[in-house]
């Protein structure tokens, strides 16, 4: 495992085999940032989108916001999962490929050489955002509950990670907008997902335009 140190986001790394590493993050900075109140203020979404890279602080950060492991004694996240089943994978894709974030390692793996941003979303501006988030529910891990709860509650478990992403763009002066209108099938195709996987939703991130 090697640490994300590059200059912008996934420079260096292209050409590395699908799976073949963790990608070690830097540690994210949990102090400061905007008071909570005044990010609900601010928080809105967006769908104008420079192509400016995100700093490796700033995508280290993202993450763990997003999922990240907040109690290292249990593994326990900053988003909430019914009944601990942790169940959803968010996918980062970017122009030098697709990765998953791996929580208890806050690290990066690579499955992916492909950049499939466009089929993160059917509006224009998900091609040439920097990052798009995708929400994969592994039902897999949902055990002892039936098909209708695996849906409602991987929505539920994916609405609180998305909303943490949401407060953390707000925090940070970042634009973001979370999506439903996705070729699920596509996208999933794209990723290699398995049957048991599923495309909840997708989540574009940059600086505003």
């Amino acid at each position: 495992m090697r640490y994300f140190l590059f200059g912008m986001l996934m420079m260096g790394i292209t050409g590395f085999a699908a799976g073949a590493e963790l990608i070690k993050l830097l540690p994210p900075q949990t102090g400061g940032g905007m008071p909570l109140m005044q990010a609900l203020q601010a928080r809105h979404s967006s769908r104008e989108f420079s192509s400016k890279l995100l700093p490796p602080q700033v995508l280290s950060d993202l993450l763990w916001a997003a999922q990240g492991v907040n109690r290292p004694e249990t593994g326990k996240r900053t988003a909430p999962s019914a009944r601990d089943w942790r169940e959803i994978d968010v996918y980062v894709t970017t122009a030098d490929g697709v990765f998953v974030y791996e929580p208890n390692a806050h690290a990066l793996r690579k499955v992916l050489d492909r950049d499939v941003r466009t089929l993160t979303g059917r509006q224009d501006f998900p091609a040439g955002a920097p990052l798009n988030l995708v929400y994969v529910a592994d039902t897999h891990r949902m055990v002892d509950t039936d098909e209708q709860q695996k849906v409602f509650y991987s929505a539920a478990d994916t609405g609180f990670i998305a909303q943490n992403v949401y407060l953390f763009c707000a925090s940070s002066g970042l634009a973001v907008v979370v999506r439903g209108a996705v070729d699920k099938e596509a996208l999933a195709i794209a990723l290699n997902l398995g049957p048991h996987q599923r495309v909840i939703l997708a989540q574009t991130v940059g600086y505003p335009k």
